[in-house]
């Protein structure tokens, strides 16, 4: 698979060397001199490839040779400019999966479908819901968007008093709306498959697929708030 980076930084550099690994054809794209003459000391394998680019210039891309890419990766320490890269990316260049880096969390909203984006990584978002995790029994934390954010996948981390367990109902029985799927359930640790005949205890940890902005269905269902 053939896949660019747009962002030369640590975060480009690192998913550029995982991907190598695994054998895909790897474009770094970055337009500083200075940065391309450290990325090549870095980076010796052969699947990568560093290019001298803006990327936030159509012309520059296309000199780049990103038309015939499986994947591009706005990974820039910039939010304009990862929205930028994911706009040409999939408006010009008619590419097929566009991953975008959030640098700051206030701007996740902005990284959807109309700016060509399909999957958007918030790190700093993503260290939130897991601190949540550990500390918020009985919530339903929200832990990361998929389906070119349609859906997102939360879990909640059942209390004593949550109404499935007190009801003792299996997954089945729950009455749940279309918009929300349990996927797994963790149990000591232990990671179990959902079904019809599934039940639940206290701190279950529960996964649930759910559609964007709907996660309010699950309240008294498997929250007792």
């Amino acid at each position: 698979m053939k896949i660019v980076i747009a962002g030369g930084g640590s975060v480009g550099v690192a998913i550029a060397n995982d991907l190598a690994e695994r054998n895909h054809e790897i474009i770094i794209l970055e337009q500083s001199g200075d940065a391309i003459s450290k990325l090549r000391e870095h980076i010796q394998s052969p699947n990568v490839k560093i290019e001298q680019c803006d990327a936030c210039e159509v012309k520059s891309l296309a000199r780049a040779g990103i038309q015939s890419a499986d994947v591009m990766i706005a990974a820039t320490g910039d939010d304009e400019d990862n929205l930028v890269v994911s706009w040409l990316a999939r408006s010009q260049f008619g590419i097929g999966r566009v991953i975008a880096r959030v640098n700051n969390s206030r701007n996740n909203w902005l990284f959807n479908e109309n700016w060509g984006v399909d999957v958007a990584v918030s790190i700093p978002t993503l260290i939130t819901s897991l601190v949540d995790e550990v500390v918020e029994v009985g919530s339903v934390v929200p832990l990361i968007d998929v389906a070119q954010g349609r859906m997102e996948l939360v879990e909640i981390t059942l209390s004593g008093d949550a109404p499935v367990i007190v009801s003792g109902s299996v997954l089945d029985e729950l009455g749940l709306p279309d918009v929300a799927r349990v996927v797994a359930i963790v149990r000591d640790d232990v990671p179990l498959p959902a079904g019809p005949t599934s039940t639940f205890q206290e701190h279950d940890h529960v996964l649930l697929l759910v559609r964007k902005g709907e996660s309010e269905c699950l309240r008294g269902i498997f929250t007792s708030d």
